[in-house]
């Protein structure tokens, strides 16, 4: 459970950052995904922020093909087209979490992987950063 404390933790910090609307503005409202990775017992962490409506935006790399694969999966996480490739069997266990929103419907998702090269494949480009 501590990383996907850390990864709440993350996004609220990110939420209370943003600066203050101008007076008159409507305030907008910011969706998307705080992904993040994870090392084994969070030796390390790694998180974005990543938009996907109504353009792909925010800080991850592969925005556009990240954004395609989830709206395929209808962001199910666990349903992502797998991207197959050759893993060694190394045992490195990486944590994989999702923290968002997407159509209007709250986001959670949490998978734990033996290494960093089998959540690539499983996941494809999303969490590619």
């Amino acid at each position: 459970m501590r990383p996907f404390t850390v990864a709440a933790a993350a996004l609220i910090a990110l939420c209370t950052a943003v600066p203050a609307q101008a007076a008159g503005e409507a305030p907008t409202r910011e969706r998307g995904f705080f992904l993040t990775v994870s090392g084994a017992e969070n030796s390390w962490v790694r998180g974005v922020m990543l938009r996907c409506e109504p353009k792909p935006g925010g800080h991850h790399p592969h925005a556009a093909k990240a954004c395609g694969a989830i709206h395929r999966a209808k962001a199910d996480f666990g349903a992502l087209a797998d991207d197959p490739h050759a893993c060694t069997k190394q045992f490195e266990p990486v944590t994989a979490t999702v923290l968002g929103t997407y159509r209007g419907r709250l986001v959670s998702w949490r998978k734990t992987y033996p290494n960093a090269c089998e959540m690539d494949v499983d996941t494809g480009h999303v969490f590619r950063f």
